[in-house]
């Protein structure tokens, strides 16, 4: 497979894993606290500063590698199933 194409799968799948948690996001019955939870990932990922600084070596990149995927899957580990499918199968 090109490079080109490798490419252009991973955005297509990165904007529909943005899509899936934005409809995530607005879904009326996601619990308040899983949505507090991907605000949270929103807000940490646009925040200007880091909690851990990047001129650590190792640790101030991987901090952004580990907060986010947690407040995820902490998000989804508290919204029921049957919404998260719903959420995934409604069209893009």
């Amino acid at each position: 497979m090109k490079l080109g194409n490798k490419l252009k799968q991973i955005a297509d799948q990165l904007k529909a894993e943005f899509k899936f948690y934005q409809r995530l996001q607005k879904h009326p019955q996601t619990p308040k606290f899983a949505k507090a939870l991907l605000w949270l990932a929103v807000g940490y990922v646009l925040m200007p500063f880091d909690l851990i600084p990047d001129f650590l070596p190792i640790i101030g990149q991987l901090d952004e590698l580990v907060v986010i995927p947690l407040l995820l899957y902490f998000a989804l580990k508290l919204t029921p199933p049957e919404i998260i499918l719903e959420c995934k199968r409604e069209p893009q």
